[in-house]
């Protein structure tokens, strides 16, 4: 998994709340294609009309906005159902990170396991954030300090120390664990040697 360090890049609104996973990617193309190419039908419902035309509305078919990094998103996003093809068709689009108030419990584990960060802040920073970004769209969010640095302003933010280190060293679940690779080496050979009848059942 990509170390999530520092990402700098443009960041747009998403002024949407209960933004669920069936509009982060709809379920025929959540069901009907492969992982790599989810990311050119992230959000559709929302950038795209009827007829599948960019909407000029949108901000995310609008430089810089087109290749945004960060989502500063509304309560509770990324909720309904917890399909992972939400997470993946948002960093296929190019999303590293999402700055929200609160999102959907099983989205924001999503995020983690993938190399993407979720960032909670109060709705009153996230407002003002979505205000700045219309005018000034560049961030940088600093895992390492914890902050979120825009034009004129700083704002820190906390992440569980766990998954702040998983996401520094690019570990997901399976990763941290074969960081334990020789302590449970150890552990089946001492549990070897202490219940043999088992490990010989197990080698047949």
């Amino acid at each position: 998994m990509e170390r999530f360090t520092t990402l700098t890049g443009p960041a747009a609104p998403v002024p949407l709340a209960n933004l669920d996973t069936d509009m982060i990617i709809r379920v025929e193309h959540s069901a009907g294609l492969p992982r790599d190419q989810l990311g050119p039908h992230a959000l559709a419902s929302w950038r795209l009309r009827a007829d599948g035309a960019p909407d000029p509305d949108c901000v995310l078919n609008r430089p810089p906005y087109d290749g945004a990094r960060i989502l500063v998103g509304g309560e509770n996003f990324g909720c309904g159902s917890a399909r992972e093809t939400a997470v993946w068709a948002l960093h296929g689009f190019g999303i590293r990170a999402v700055i929200a108030p609160s999102f959907g419990g099983a989205f924001h584990e999503n995020l983690f396991e993938n190399g993407m960060l979720p960032i909670r802040l109060p709705p009153a920073q996230v407002a003002a954030l979505q205000a700045l970004v219309l005018t000034a769209p560049m961030l940088t969010i600093d895992l390492t300090a914890q902050e979120i640095h825009a034009e004129g302003l700083t704002l820190p933010f906390t992440v569980e120390p766990l998954r702040r280190s998983m996401l520094l060293e690019g570990l997901d679940p399976i990763g941290l664990t074969l960081t334990r690779d020789a302590a449970i080496r150890a552990f089946q050979t001492a549990d070897a040697r202490r219940r043999p009848w088992l490990s010989a059942a197990g080698d047949r």
